[in-house]
């Protein structure tokens, strides 16, 4: 066990407790900001502005096109605006504005530094990529790009090349400001390239020559200039790698594939004393963690020399010394989920990768309670300090270039040979001191998934659309195949496990695993599963072969919208496209009806507006006898949710009003929308009695309700719309579960979903409907979800509980259906539940 410093069941609130007991010049009274750990219930509502939803969902995902051009690759940047209330100025940073100049004065220095645009953010901002390698020609670019490729495609035979060994330039990721408010790491990086621009020394000579060094100035523009932790839709982009929502997540997941580096630093605040990877158990599974935790500790003792050799000290400056969760801590700052920078590294070849926590907060409420004079100490502290993890870092890599690129091939020989993993011991990492079983973690990868053709076909595509685009290896099937003992009809996909990302394919496919028993806490998400959560049916092979198998590897996913050709159409509402789609009828006036099944029914009379829809949105328009029922029509939606649910919704194309609590206060027009949605951000009881009277009024005259966990539930009890108690579970409780649909609302969900703080309902009134329960047994399938002290709120106590429920006036969702962009398959039962209570009125 890792005993260096006794640690309390939530090594977490000591972190946060140590940051706020630091007494400084004009803190004392300040108030703590602990860092932070992610709750179902901590997310106000929702208010991102449809632009960036739109700008989000249409940015294209592009890689870095001139990847054979020489360096220097100096490009000249147009000013933005000057923006006096960017939220940087009062700390004596560098405003976002300022950064294109300064980068364009960068460049002019000499002939190290290049300047690229990765892409915009989701509030229209550039996102500079900067490389800083010594001059190479055209020639050269070209022999180091076919030299990465190599180590990737064929590292048997890069692992034996006298060419790597001689002259592959390490690749180096310097990552900055992903959380808005947390800036410090940009100025750093700043002042460290107009060093490197300039400097004559041997030593940054030498380094330059063997390696290529990027920063990502600012990860999170929208969010530096408005002091937020999350971009312009609300999302914290450090949760996003999983499914990779927003163009900022996606510029960073390119720049991985495309540089492919071998270390990187992610550099983050505010915790003090500053904390450096590696971390607590548990460890992600699907890594080569041996490698992994050989390079990232080492790297650490490096920063952690260097930051506390700059002198601060508590009594003095405020600043603790530093800390490797991995030596000092026991539990409670994971590197589980592959949500994280560093983590999705891994992935992608990096064998030392760390978030850096600098210390000093400036942030939250200091930023408005502190004087700007000790805000501005505290960030040239913060800057010091991220400049020294950041040169110890290129220290490292000088140092010991040809072992991490030789390791990073050894990530990538193991996946396409199919090699066990190592565990880690004191005997396979030497080095690290420490290791106990509680750091094994290891993954049982099967031979192949295959995604089998035929069934939702849109949402296989959707999958296998996003497998590429996290570069992982798929081929489709010519014709009919037999694997593993089964046939799968032609046109099925494959991903073939041997391929040198297959920790990739894994963490995006596999089920995952109940780690309940492991650990008592978690620092975030514990459970995910695309095979399990995207709607599209995956199916894990074990054993076989695929040699001589009908197989042909895809650039892209096979469309597979289409439009029968005569006769009235059904759409199926079991997808979000679907759901999309249909919304993009209404919205043209299409007079579609809902059949008894809950499909969408669409006359023959709008097939060119239904083949326009497919081509769109790749959802296919069956030829059918039914006639439907009542009238569909526009849905627009009132939505007290939180910002992945906002996102959602727009992603499916409803209309939706943001609302909260003060929002309604201010004065609301209920004319303006037929349903509403709440699930954060609207508590009835603090209404004045004039937006209280007329939300009552709304849900009175028949306009339904959709509720999300408690604050959804508590609305509906308040207003007497559905006879149902909800009951919470452990609020620190996440994961996929396995799920019994059973109702309309829920008709084609998979049959999983996800969950975070879940809630069940009992007590069912006459009238109520139970649309999707918790599985019997256990229904946690991966995650972390343990029972509350007193035995109560866990998975037992959840099983056979009614999950979702429905009535006349409500539709209540005791799951997490929209949760950052996760369970995709279940967003449709959110659509379903949305059209129902618009049409309650008009029965």
């Amino acid at each position: 066990m890792h005993t260096t410093r006794t640690v309390p069941a939530r090594p977490v609130l000591l972190i946060a407790l140590t940051s706020a007991l630091l007494l400084t010049p004009d803190s004392a009274t300040a108030d703590p900001e602990p860092p932070i750990r992610e709750s179902a219930g901590d997310q106000g509502p929702a208010r991102a502005p449809e632009s960036a939803t739109r700008r989000a969902l249409t940015a294209p995902t592009t890689g870095f096109t001139d990847t054979t051009r020489g360096y220097p690759r100096e490009q000249v940047l147009t000013p933005d605006p000057v923006d006096p209330a960017d939220r940087s100025v009062k700390l004596g940073l560098t405003p976002y504005h300022a950064i294109a100049p300064r980068l364009n004065a960068l460049q002019r220095l000499g002939d190290r530094v290049s300047v690229e645009v990765a892409g915009r953010s989701a509030g229209g901002h550039r996102l500079y990529l900067v490389t800083v390698t010594a001059p190479e020609t055209t020639a050269r670019a070209r022999a180091q790009e076919r030299m990465r490729e190599l180590i990737e495609n064929a590292p048997a035979a890069a692992a034996k090349s006298r060419e790597i060994k001689a002259g592959y330039k390490a690749p180096v990721f310097f990552n900055n400001n992903i959380h808005g408010n947390e800036w410090e790491g940009t100025d750093a990086s700043l002042k460290l390239i107009e060093q490197l621009a300039t400097a004559k020394d041997a030593r940054t000579k030498d380094l330059l020559a063997h390696s290529r060094l990027y920063f990502n100035i600012t990860a999170n523009p929208d969010g530096r200039i408005a002091g937020t932790r999350a971009n312009a839709n609300g999302f914290d982009l450090n949760r996003d790698f999983v499914t990779a929502s927003q163009p900022e997540t996606r510029a960073m997941r390119q720049i991985e594939i495309d540089k492919q580096p071998a270390v990187m630093l992610d550099l983050h605040g505010y915790v003090n004393g500053t904390l450096i990877e590696p971390t607590t158990p548990p460890h992600g599974e699907n890594y080569e963690y041996d490698l992994f935790l050989k390079n990232t500790y080492a790297n650490a003792l490096g920063m952690e020399a260097a930051v506390n050799g700059l002198g601060y000290t508590p009594a003095k400056d405020g600043v603790e010394p530093a800390q490797i969760p991995f030596r000092d801590q026991e539990e409670g700052w994971d590197d589980w989920p592959p949500i994280f920078t560093p983590q999705y590294a891994a992935f992608h070849g990096a064998v030392a990768a760390h978030t850096v926590e600098i210390p000093l907060a400036v942030n939250n409420s200091l930023y408005d309670s502190l004087p700007v004079a000790e805000l501005r100490r505290r960030s040239a502290v913060n800057t010091a300090v991220a400049g020294a993890a950041i040169r110890a870092t290129l220290d490292f890599v000088r140092n010991r270039r040809a072992a991490l690129i030789a390791d990073q091939i050894e990530v990538f020989r193991r996946g396409a040979a199919g090699a066990a993993q190592v565990p880690v011991s004191e005997e396979t990492v030497p080095g690290v001191p420490g290791i106990g079983p509680e750091d094994v973690y290891t993954a049982d990868f099967p031979r192949a998934y295959v995604i089998p053709a035929g069934t939702n076909d849109t949402a296989a595509a959707r999958l296998v659309g996003h497998l590429l685009a996290n570069d992982v290896r798929v081929s489709r099937a010519s014709r009919d195949l037999r694997l593993g003992g089964r046939t799968y009809p032609k046109g099925s996909y494959v991903v073939d496990m041997r391929q040198p990302k297959r920790g990739l394919a894994n963490v995006l496919l596999a089920d995952g695993r109940d780690i309940s028993d492991k650990v008592s806490v978690m620092y975030d998400i514990s459970g995910w599963s695309l095979g399990r959560l995207w709607g599209a049916t995956v199916v894990p092979v074990t054993s076989g072969s695929l040699a001589g198998a009908p197989l042909k590897a895809v650039q892209v996913a096979a469309h597979v919208g289409r439009v029968a050709p005569r006769g009235d159409l059904r759409l199926r509402l079991t997808d979000p496209q679907e759901i999309a789609a249909l919304n993009s009828l209404l919205r043209q006036g299409v007079p579609v009806r809902r059949a008894a099944d809950g499909s969408a029914i669409v006359p023959a009379s709008a097939r060119a507006l239904a083949t326009e829809a497919a081509r769109t949105h790749d959802v296919v328009f069956d030829a059918t006898g039914q006639k439907g029922t009542a009238p569909l029509r526009r849905t627009r939606v009132a939505a007290a949710v939180t910002p992945g649910e906002l996102f959602a919704l727009r992603e499916m194309d409803f209309e939706v009003t943001p609302v909260s609590t003060a929002v309604l206060n201010a004065g609301f027009d209920w004319s303006s929308v037929d349903v509403l949605f709440v699930s954060a951000g609207l508590d009835r009881d603090a209404l004045t009695s004039g937006a209280r009277t007329a939300l009552d009024a709304f849900l009175g005259a028949g306009r339904g309700l959709v509720g999300r966990g408690v604050v959804g539930a508590r609305l509906s009890a308040d207003t007497g719309l559905l006879a149902a108690k909800p009951v919470e579970g452990n609020g620190d409780a996440n994961g996929v579960v396995r799920m019994v649909s059973s109702g309309p609302v829920a008709a084609g969900a998979p049959d999983h979903s996800f969950v975070y703080a879940p809630v069940w309902f009992t007590d069912l009134g006459p009238g109520v409907r139970v649309e999707q329960s918790y599985a019997t047994g256990n229904p946690l399938v991966s995650g972390h979800w343990r029972s509350l002290p007193d035995g109560t709120g866990g998975p037992a106590a959840a099983a056979g509980q009614a999950s979702v429920v429905s009535g006349p006036r409500a539709v209540l969702f005791g799951t997490e259906p929209l949760f950052r962009d996760h369970p995709k398959g279940e967003f449709a039962q959110v659509g379903r539940a949305l059209f129902t209570m618009a049409h309650a009125s008009s029965g």
